[in-house]
């Protein structure tokens, strides 16, 4: 049943013919029945062109419109009699009506049709005033003008209706389409944060492996105490980064969870003297001061001054030249925390501090601004005067500021 319903629903010309090859059928034998070709002729044409307006309804509403119209016309005026074709005239008042791209005054004026034909109809073939008292030919002027009415009423309400439907449906689609994007944008995002992420745990922990791995090729020989420290540093500083990855890829998949609900715990301001002492080890020395009273921070927070001063430090390691030291301030405020680390070195090339850099270069100082923009924050990066370079950072602890 219901492939036949879409087969109608796909060929709605086809189920137009047939209904109006039937009205043909039903109005030809009226023809037959009048009394010579003088009647039948035109009778004939007019059936003729009232069963096309019935195929091509839906196809052209508004030019079937105008031809029955003038079908009508020509009915009065050749005195042929109201018919079984006529039928027709009821269904084109229907379809204009109820068609959403049929202009709204060809629906104006199938309602106008409705009222006006009858009247005419009445004035034209009514019996004689003697044979039909008033009150009768009003009845069967109101009997005749119903149908038409309720035609054009139906099919404005089925208009209604659809229009009703095809905003639900858009607005559903709409809607659909935001969904698909805040998906895509809320992907991008996550993407973007493990990266970040991924950044700083290998960045970081690959530069003091590296560091180490020098040192104790070159002591190997003149100090092997210092080269087995050297190599027990790079194995620490392994484990703490698998550690770190196994948390990112905790954070990928679903239902590895701790008994809290929360995953490996994130590092914060409260591990920044094993990153320091880590830095140290790795030969650069860094003065840590903490100003004010330390308390509990937002995670968001702890993360982005942890990341803040690991990258920080990791850039003054690689970029600072040799003697380089470095120093790191955290400082407790009202509502803020202020960050600052700086180094004495040699600095960073232009391209490494510009955010994006013509050559690719700067992701760390990059990720620095997004998690700062995160937060609500405001991060200065650049070389200081007079040598070295400095990153400053301000993390609001409320969100919102």
């Amino acid at each position: 049943m219901q492939r036949l319903y879409d087969f109608f629903r796909r060929h709605p010309t086809g189920v137009d013919t047939f209904w109006s090859v039937l009205l043909f059928g039903f109005t030809s034998m009226w023809v037959v029945s009048l009394r010579g070709p003088r009647e039948q002729i035109p009778a004939a044409a007019f059936t003729i062109g009232l069963c096309l307006v019935i195929a091509l309804r839906r196809k052209y509403p508004v030019k079937m419109l105008l031809l029955t119209a003038a079908i009508g016309v020509g009915q009065l005026l050749a005195d042929v009699t109201p018919n079984p074709g006529d039928f027709a005239m009821l269904v084109i008042i229907y379809t204009v009506a109820s068609e959403t791209s049929a202009r709204r005054w060809a629906s104006r004026f199938a309602l106008a049709g409705a009222f006006v034909a009858p009247v005419l109809s009445q004035l034209r073939y009514r019996e004689s005033p003697a044979k039909l008292p008033l009150w009768a030919t009003l009845f069967f002027l109101v009997l005749l003008t119903v149908p038409f009415v309720l035609a054009w009423v139906l099919g404005d309400s089925v208009r209604t209706r659809r229009a009703y439907w095809a905003q639900l449906e858009e607005k559903a689609a709409r809607l659909e389409k935001e969904r698909e994007a805040q998906s895509r944008i809320a992907v991008a995002a996550e993407r973007a944060r493990i990266a970040r992420e991924l950044h700083d745990v290998v960045a970081h922990n690959v530069s003091v492996m590296v560091v180490q791995a020098d040192g104790a090729a070159y002591v190997l020989d003149a100090a092997p105490d210092q080269a087995r420290q050297a190599l027990e540093t790079i194995s620490g500083t392994g484990r703490q980064a698998l550690a770190e990855m196994r948390r990112l890829l905790g954070v990928l998949r679903t239902g590895e969870q701790t008994e809290g609900g929360e995953y490996v715990p994130q590092p914060g301001v409260e591990q920044l003297a094993d990153l320091i002492d880590q830095v140290r080890g790795a030969g650069l020395p860094v003065d840590f001061r903490v100003v004010g009273e330390p308390r509990s921070l937002p995670s968001s927070v702890e993360l982005t001054a942890y990341r803040i001063v690991q990258e920080a430090l990791t850039n003054a390691r690689k970029h600072g030249g040799p003697g380089v030291n470095a120093t790191v301030r955290l400082a407790y405020q009202d509502d803020d925390v202020d960050l600052l680390v700086e180094d004495d070195g040699r600095g960073a090339q232009h391209e490494l501090y510009e955010e994006g850099g013509a050559d690719g270069l700067g992701h760390g100082l990059i990720g620095m601004r997004e998690r700062v923009g995160m937060v609500g924050g405001i991060l200065d990066a650049g070389p200081r005067p007079g040598g070295g370079f400095r990153v400053s950072a301000l993390l609001p602890l409320k969100a919102g500021r």
